[in-house]
């Protein structure tokens, strides 16, 4: 049964969605701030959960700043955004500060559930290639879904793991970004080609010595991103 925690202010709301998601399955453990959240998360109980969905129009800290801090404690878990912010700005803000998915009110129950199990599914250990790979001092352990960095460990969310693995397992092939949103995020038909773009740049910051000049993560200008050579 997975572990849900359900970020949301609205009373009516929150209670909508936790029933929604008790009827297909999950367990939910529910938060009306951003600093019960991240409580929560930093509590025994915290290690259980498996996935967040995060409303963004928060009182107190809004839901930008709840992702950033889950991701700078090292959390990796998947963050579905659930908001109804729909702005370009808002999309990109809210990628960048490290959510896997942005899903604009408002969604149905189904739409919202898909989205859910897909980012768990993206959080699955990946064992296409049960081998290891180093690319220029990046070290890839396709077995422990691993990363280190001259001996430093990296570690990814499952998204940016996963777009590694994915880029990394065929070196110098150009991968689109529709592609990717397949491979990855496994939901074309609601794909936003922004989450790979985010993604990527997440996971630049992370691997690249200088992201603005990336090595390892290349642009393939007009079609879409590779690995390497390096």
């Amino acid at each position: 049964m997975p572990h849900v925690l359900l970020i949301e202010d609205d009373a009516s709301v929150r209670d909508g969605m936790e029933l929604v998601l008790r009827r297909h399955g999950y367990a939910v453990d529910t938060a009306a701030t951003g600093e019960e959240a991240l409580a929560l998360l930093a509590s025994p109980a915290g290690p259980g959960v498996e996935l967040a969905v995060l409303d963004l129009m928060l009182p107190g800290i809004d839901g930008f700043e709840v992702c950033r801090r889950i991701r700078a404690t090292g959390s990796t878990i998947p963050v579905v955004m659930l908001t109804a912010r729909g702005d370009d700005s808002d999309i990109v803000r809210g990628l960048e500060s490290g959510a896997d998915d942005y899903v604009v009110k408002p969604v149905t129950a189904p739409v919202l559930e898909a989205r859910i199990r897909a980012a768990l599914r993206r959080a699955e250990p990946v064992r296409r290639r049960p081998d290891e790979d180093t690319h220029a001092g990046l070290f890839i352990d396709r077995a422990g879904l691993t990363v280190t960095k001259h001996g430093t460990p990296l570690p990814l969310p499952p998204t940016e793991l996963r777009v590694l693995l994915e880029l990394s397992a065929s070196p110098g092939q150009v991968f689109s970004r529709e592609q990717l949103l397949r491979s990855v995020w496994e939901h074309d038909f609601l794909g936003d080609s922004r989450l790979v773009d985010a993604a990527v740049g997440r996971l630049r910051a992370k691997i690249e010595d200088v992201p603005a000049r990336p090595v390892y993560v290349q642009t393939v200008r007009g079609f879409g991103y590779r690995f390497g050579p390096v």
